[in-house]
C-alpha cells in the first residue's frame, strides 16, 4: 500500500464545521447554533421563524 496520511482534523478556521444541511465549508452561520451555510439559510428561514425571509 502507498503511503496514505488521514485529513489533519481541524479546530478553528472553514474547515472545522461544515454546513449542518449540504456540507459544504463555505460562510456558515453560526449564531443560535444554527451551523446552515449562507445559501441553505436562505432557503429555510422562513420555515425556522425568521420574519425577514418571508
Amino acid at each position: 500500500m502507498g503511503k496514505y496520511r488521514p485529513p489533519k482534523v481541524r479546530k478553528f478556521g472553514k474547515g472545522a464545521r461544515p454546513c449542518r444541511r449540504c456540507g459544504s465549508y463555505g460562510p456558515i452561520i453560526r449564531k443560535y447554533g444554527l451551523n446552515l451555510c449562507r445559501q441553505c439559510f436562505r432557503e429555510v428561514a422562513e420555515k425556522i421563524g425568521f420574519k425577514k425571509y418571508m
